[in-house]
């Protein structure tokens, strides 16, 4: 029996060996030690809309089955995303999450603020930043060592998304690891390895409001570009905004920008050596990468939740929400839900309904880079099956190091090899 087959035994003991009140799923530790399958597959079972009543972050209802999060996603006028009354984070502490930004709007302002930034991932846009991307990813693969060990996560994932950000952006080239920064900073747990208090988180990000405010006062000055400050600078909607609400959308973008496809890049590696026929499958045929990409980001789910606040008491299954209540919608649980999701716990390249997830939300709230997302995405298995076709020539060496937090499902290395 394998250690991780002792861990995941262990795992289920727990959670199904402890009264069903006093699971915790916000437990950073669970998705550190990716011990949280049986703990969400109890609560499907037996209690999918659930109380806590004691965690780290207070108490609050987990939504854990795909029909109720989308139930939830739909009902904005109950289920309020607004930052006033809690943002889309469990983690009510962390002063970044708190801030205004249009993921943490309801509608209208929320409507109109995402229309400004929304042309620089339109379709005529991502043909245009596809080269770019391409040439980028080509350059990268060919600078990486053959035959010997090296960290996927910063090789690669980092790397790709940090000079994404950047063009994005059009953010100053050589200071561009300042984004990757701000990202980890914006949500990381205190005492996790990247911060160690909240004023520390404060005291960085505000070093990033100094710098976009400085970027800011370049483009509104200039003719208008087509890079997402440029194009808040110059829109009616935005040009207005307070400070704290321009942080907040910059936050935003950067943490959307960054963790989802950083984390489904070094995701998709190591689902592909978890099930090596998929990888034998993918070889065969290049074909299915467009599949495979939906299947690695619902298979990673790199944001674990979303959070909204009850703006009135409502019965939602069966339990009575109220006013004021946390409410988390467990994207991790619902993306895991056989009810909505066939052989769920497998990840199989070339599923009947590959986009059929709820990592990029659901409704109005849905990722708004989605579409860039799957292109780098689907860009970067194209460019390593063209150097490397071989089954399995990517090799994870060893368990990878996951992130400590609740919210963001990713990793902190992951050893490799490249067999060629």
């Amino acid at each position: 029996m394998t250690e991780m087959t002792v861990a995941a035994n262990d795992a289920t003991n727990a959670a199904y060996g402890m009264a069903l009140e006093d699971i915790d799923v916000s437990n950073p530790v669970l998705f550190r030690d990716n011990t949280w399958h049986p703990y969400f597959k109890r609560l499907r079972e037996e209690d999918p809309v659930h109380y806590c009543k004691s965690s780290m972050f207070g108490p609050y209802w987990s939504v854990t089955k795909y029909r109720d999060i989308m139930a939830v996603e739909t009902n904005p006028k109950v289920f309020s995303s607004e930052a006033k009354s809690g943002g889309i984070t469990i983690m009510d502490d962390n002063a970044a999450a708190s801030l205004p930004m249009f993921i943490a709007m309801d509608p209208p302002k929320h409507d109109v603020q995402r229309k400004t930034v929304s042309p620089i991932v339109a379709p005529e846009n991502l043909a245009t930043m596809e080269s770019v991307i391409r040439q980028r990813t080509a350059d990268l693969l060919d600078g990486l060592p053959i035959n010997e060990e090296f960290d996927w996560v910063h090789r690669v994932s980092i790397d790709l998304t940090t000079k994404m950000l950047a063009t994005l952006f059009d953010f100053p080239w050589d200071d561009r690891a300042k984004l990757t920064r701000w990202s980890d900073v914006t949500t990381a747990l205190p005492g996790g390895g990247i911060i160690d208090s909240e004023e520390q988180r404060m005291a960085e990000l505000m070093e990033c409001a100094t710098y976009f405010t400085e970027l800011w006062n370049q483009r509104v000055n200039a003719e208008p570009k087509n890079d997402l400050i440029s194009m808040m600078a110059h829109s009616e909607s935005t040009r207005h905004m307070a400070p704290e609400e321009y942080l907040g959308n910059i936050v935003l973008l950067i943490v959307g920008g960054n963790d989802t496809t950083r984390n489904s890049m070094t995701g998709g590696v190591l689902a592909l050596n978890e099930f090596p026929d998929e990888y034998r499958k993918l070889s065969a045929n290049p074909a299915l990468i467009s599949s495979m990409v939906s299947e690695i980001i619902r298979w990673q789910t790199p944001l674990s939740h979303m959070r909204r606040t009850a703006l009135e008491d409502i019965e939602f299954g069966g339990k009575h929400i109220r006013q004021g209540d946390k409410v988390v919608m467990w994207y991790v649980s619902g993306n895991r839900d056989p009810e909505a999701i066939d052989n769920p716990d497998t990840f199989i390249i070339d599923r009947a309904k590959p986009r059929q997830h709820l990592s990029f939300g659901f409704g109005i709230h849905r990722c708004v880079g989605n579409r860039l997302a799957e292109l780098q995405l689907n860009i970067l298995w194209e460019e390593i099956l063209k150097r490397w076709p071989d089954p399995l020539q990517i090799r994870v060496l060893q368990e990878p190091t996951r992130v400590l937090s609740p919210f963001v499902k990713g990793y902190e290395s992951l050893p490799v090899r490249i067999n060629a």
